[in-house]
């Protein structure tokens, strides 16, 4: 019983040091998450919403996207509807 608990605890821990990590979250300004998104200085939050939508829509992975660019477009959106 002492070896098989060993034994497990080495599976796991390999596991922990050597399992896929999620990239972070890119900081994007104000100006950059415009860019992003394509929207004016003066959008309001439907429009922001919509412009990230169609953008994410595009690019998901499910879609056969890229992750990054869809994690750059969700960073966008929340810079600018945290205003």
């Amino acid at each position: 019983m002492g070896k098989l608990l060993l034994i497990a605890a080495i599976l796991i821990g390999g596991w922990l040091l050597l399992r896929p990590r999620p990239k972070p979250v890119p900081r994007v300004g104000e100006a950059e998450a415009r860019a992003v998104l394509g929207v004016g200085a003066g959008a309001d939050e439907a429009t922001i919403r919509a412009a990230h939508r169609r953008l994410v829509s595009a690019v998901h992975p499910d879609r056969g996207g890229s992750a990054d660019l869809t994690r750059r477009i969700n960073a966008a959106r929340d810079v600018l509807l945290r205003r």
